[in-house]
């Protein structure tokens, strides 16, 4: 299979990095073969019409696997996922300069499949501001505190396919979303859009009800405890999983060392929102907005295998040029 020699056949070590590429499932590697050796002896036909393909980029080269930017939507918005490929799991890569046509990977099929049925997971972090001067000055009392929960009880009841674990001060935010599979007739239900509202309604209930102000760092990716609910609770009440590998929960904790930095420093001021770049590009912004001049900075990543940045802005400003919105 794929003998002519006009096809260029890449050998693992040498897959184009930060490049335009495509995965295939093996099953259509016969028939994308013969499509290309068609097309290589000037008859008509198009390798591109072959089978379904999964847009990626290939950004390390591990020993044992590939570190890939995927792109499960660019129709309706840019969505950037992280992921892993296990290097048993490729049968070939191919392509062919020649005629322009971007590497193929093609793949173990149940990886593939398993890849577009798994679930993933958005995940927040809201702090309150200036919480050591209102212990200082006993202004954080029971009652209000009590009533803080109460307003946070009444937010969660409005989005039941989010986690919310609070700690007074601070809150850990989770839902899981799904790529969405036509073949399995399982819908897309990414919408990061929303978490922006739910800042919203903490920024006036903290403000309400503690005389605080929060900021908040957003962050999307994948989730090993795919096919789990959200929270895991002991039938003893006395043990909670989040259901997640804490990765995602060190990314927020570097997008929160990054911005206590470059504030500090006077790299930036603060502000409300901080989203790491793969969450705030995937955000349905107005194309006036011109989001990708909006300011960012560098933070040290913990998985992402090169340096990331994050976006930070107002809550209001972002609702405001959300697609589809008001004037």
């Amino acid at each position: 299979m794929f003998e002519n020699s006009d096809i260029d056949k890449y050998p693992y070590e040498e897959i184009p990095l930060n490049e335009d590429c495509l995965l295939m499932s093996e099953i259509y590697m016969g028939e994308f073969d013969e499509a290309l050796t068609k097309m290589l002896r000037r008859e008509e036909c198009n390798p591109y019409e072959v089978g379904y393909v999964s847009p990626v980029a290939i950004r390390k080269i591990n020993d044992n696997s590939l570190d890939l930017s995927w792109y499960p939507n660019t129709c309706t918005r840019f969505h950037e996922v992280s992921i892993s490929l296990p290097r048993e799991k490729i049968k070939i890569c191919v392509g062919c300069l020649q005629y322009d046509i971007k590497p193929y990977i093609f793949v173990d099929r149940d990886w593939l499949e398993e890849l577009h049925l798994r679930e993933y997971s958005i995940f927040a972090l809201i702090d309150a501001i200036g919480v050591k001067n209102a212990i200082r000055n006993n202004t954080l009392t029971k009652e209000k505190l009590l009533g803080l929960r109460e307003r946070i009880d009444c937010l969660a009841e409005q989005h039941k396919d989010i986690s919310f674990i609070s700690l007074a001060d601070s809150l850990i935010l989770k839902s899981n979303w799904a790529v969405g599979y036509f073949h399995k007739g399982i819908e897309c239900s990414y919408k990061p859009e929303v978490f922006l509202t739910i800042i919203k309604g903490l920024q006036e209930i903290y403000q309400e009800v503690l005389g605080l102000d929060i900021y908040a760092i957003l962050t999307q990716g994948s989730n090993e405890y795919y096919e789990e609910p959200l929270l895991h609770i002991s039938g003893s009440k006395n043990h909670i999983c989040l259901n997640s590998l804490g990765v995602p929960f060190a990314e927020l904790l570097a997008i929160e060392k990054a911005v206590k930095t470059a504030i500090k420093t006077g790299i930036h001021p603060p502000m409300q929102i901080y989203l790491d770049e793969q969450y705030y590009h995937s955000l349905q912004l107005k194309y006036a907005y011109e989001k990708n001049k909006k300011p960012k900075n560098s933070y040290a990543a913990i998985m992402k295998s090169q340096q990331p940045n994050y976006f930070y802005a107002s809550c209001d400003v972002l609702l405001e040029n959300i697609e589809g919105e008001e004037e």
